[in-house]
């Protein structure tokens, strides 16, 4: 099963522009400071309800203000679950970050999920490897296959012992922004539905690379959406397909991801899926994430 009907989002309780992940997430913008906070709040709320009008199951979870983890409100990159019973934690690159897998939100999961199983990636941070989950990660759930992108967040060596303990194959490649910077998260530049794939292939400078990820989605079945830098930037790659809880297929990205997309582009999509896109300006300028980043699939 490639999707979901039942998903988590943490709602935020100090969203704020995270300086310990600028460094590397070229996404992130430090604009309108003085109702970053309030607008966060609003764009949360009325993208909860969008999903849930849809049919949606979510568990929406308060973040607590003590610790301060200003990026709670991206839970995909420190945990996820799996059909197969396994609840996996993953190592952050960035220490205010780890501070993110707070107890009451490993209660819900423990109570809410009953995995039969947990793979505990988190002391590899103390080696200085990383791998953030379904950021650092693009599941075909299906064909048990981990597209992703290396960077500073992204470690081949945590990827090769998830893909050994969880019997994922990793498609790994290299992926650039227009200033040659590594694409900080995978999920920023490709999404993987049921049907359809959206991929930045214009990222990926190897013809080989690019080769390698178009051969194994075309050996999947899926019908490839190519979107360019301009679009990848605008978080058109950072799209999810979830679906009702009548299995109707969703495929969600912000309103400014959809507005990047050309008229053709937003038609294949549609073909196969309802697209519901939420306003979250602010959220993407501060955090740097998208619709995607924002909810944490639950599997079990």
């Amino acid at each position: 099963m490639q999707t979901s009907s039942r998903i988590l989002m943490v709602r935020p309780a100090r969203f704020a522009f995270n300086e310990a992940t600028a460094t590397n997430n070229f996404f992130q913008r430090k604009r309108g400071q003085e109702r970053v906070e309030e607008g966060a709040l609003e764009e949360f709320d009325a993208y909860v309800s969008l999903l849930r009008s849809n049919d949606v199951e979510v568990f929406v979870m308060q973040d607590t203000p003590e610790p301060s983890t200003p990026d709670a409100i991206f839970p995909n990159n420190w945990f996820s679950s799996h059909l197969t019973g396994e609840l996996v934690l993953y190592p952050m690159f960035a220490e205010n970050r780890r501070l993110e897998r707070k107890p009451h939100l490993l209660d819900f999961l423990r109570r809410r999920l009953n995995h039969t199983k947990l793979i505990d990636l988190t002391p590899w941070e103390e080696k200085g490897e990383f791998l953030e989950g379904t950021g650092s990660m693009v599941f075909d759930r299906v064909k048990r296959v981990a597209y992703c992108c290396r960077s500073s967040r992204t470690s081949e060596k945590v990827l090769a012992e998830f893909s050994a303990r969880m019997n994922f194959d990793p498609v790994v490649f290299d992926a650039v922004d227009r200033n040659g910077n590594p694409v900080y998260h995978t999920n920023v530049m490709m999404g993987i539905g049921t049907q359809v794939a959206v991929v930045c292939l214009e990222a990926i400078g190897s013809e080989g690379d690019r080769n390698k990820v178009t051969t194994r989605l075309h050996a999947a079945g899926k019908v490839i959406v190519e979107i360019s830098v301009d679009q990848m930037e605008q978080f058109a790659g950072n799209m999810l397909e979830l679906k009702s809880r009548n299995g109707t297929p969703l495929m969600v990205m912000s309103a400014t991801a959809r507005k990047s997309l050309s008229s053709e582009q937003e038609k294949i999509i549609s073909t196969y899926n309802k697209i519901l896109s939420p306003e979250l300006t602010t959220i993407e300028t501060n955090g740097g994430g998208s619709a995607r980043c924002m909810i944490a699939e639950l599997f079990h």
